[in-house]
């Protein structure tokens, strides 16, 4: 039904457009009496073998939504009907920001994939906080938190703190985003030096409290083997939980049919089916080089059962969908969920 009739729909209209009309529609869901259920009984697959236990957390199943659909956790109710064994949100700033001019999120249909450079618009910690207040399901939340785009590359680790000391009681894992490519000087904060002075402020924040929570690093696709393994030090240095791979990538090099395109509308991250593989490869890279030490969250092109499958293998522990669940819509979940089952994985 969604890719026959709904998707066609959605993708009359530009893809922010049609992320607001998506938001009103699960909103509707939760409104009508009986709904919700209907909707969590058709998605959600409910076996004690899909359960994943990480860092003191156990998700229901591996299959997560990854940052970026759910920024301000205006939606976390109505996702949860939908399967998820837990939802991202964010990325979140400490203070509001419009993000990039419109437009800024773009299809690359012959690929499916999408191109963003949003810029992290979002509503600004307290109002995130506002939302998770207020939500019913208990589904588990991770925060992914970034910095503004206005604060100086040099003051960029006290935006991290900030929100990392304004969400730790609403949230129950923490996501370190600096491998967005749409904000200006953000990717250099992967660098070795000042990573590991990023990750070693949040960790002593996050050793003085009563009870910790998981804190994980987000990084590019686009790294080097070079840069894989100082991440792999750093995460072992300072006892970081574990790894989200992968964020966007700046390659065109992974489109085909809309690589000319993605040329002409400029700059921003390619999401989706062409970063499969690279996504994988990354996941099998740092899982083999630190022999297995730290989980995975693997993300990336997923849009089959299959390609969760092969980060499983390839190391990811847990899944996340973006571009796959609105290129293939929310029976993919309750898809990857069956296909880990049958597998035995």
């Amino acid at each position: 039904m969604y890719k026959y009739f709904i998707r066609p729909f959605l993708f009359l209209f530009p893809p922010e457009t049609a992320h607001g009309l998506a938001a009103f529609f699960l909103r509707l869901i939760v409104l009508v009496p009986g709904l919700s259920l209907i909707i969590r009984k058709i998605y959600s697959v409910q076996d004690p073998r899909l359960e994943r236990n990480l860092f003191g957390l156990t998700f229901p199943n591996p299959v997560g939504l990854a940052a970026g659909f759910d920024k301000n956790a205006t939606l976390i109710d109505e996702l949860a009907c939908l399967g998820f064994g837990h939802i991202e949100i964010g990325t979140v700033t400490p203070l509001a920001q419009p993000g990039n001019p419109r437009p800024r999120s773009f299809r690359l249909s012959g690929d499916d994939a999408l191109m963003n450079r949003m810029g992290f618009n979002n509503d600004g910690a307290e109002e995130v906080i506002k939302k998770l207040r207020n939500r019913k399901t208990k589904i588990i939340i991770g925060g992914n938190i970034g910095k503004n785009k206005i604060t100086a590359y040099e003051a960029a680790a006290g935006d991290y703190e900030k929100c990392f000391e304004k969400l730790f009681d609403f949230v129950d894992y923490f996501t370190v985003n600096v491998s967005s490519p749409n904000t200006p000087g953000l990717r250099a904060l992967q660098d070795k030096e000042p990573l590991l002075k990023l990750l070693s402020g949040l960790q002593n924040l996050n050793r003085k409290k009563k009870k910790p929570k998981p804190l994980l690093l987000k990084i590019a696709p686009d790294l080097s083997d070079l840069q894989l393994d100082d991440v792999i030090e750093i995460v072992k240095t300072l006892g970081i939980d574990g790894v989200v791979a992968t964020n966007t990538t700046l390659s065109r090099e992974v489109l085909s049919s809309d690589r000319q395109k993605a040329l002409k509308l400029g700059d921003g991250g390619i999401s989706g089916k062409p970063l499969s593989a690279r996504a994988t490869e990354v996941i099998r890279y740092l899982s083999e080089k630190s022999g297995n030490t730290f989980p995975i969250i693997g993300v990336g092109g997923i849009h089959s059962p299959q390609d969760a499958i092969d980060k499983i293998k390839a190391g990811a522990t847990l899944v996340q969908l973006y571009t796959g669940f609105i290129y293939e819509g929310p029976a993919l979940v309750r898809k990857i969920n069956k296909a880990i089952l049958n597998n035995n994985i």
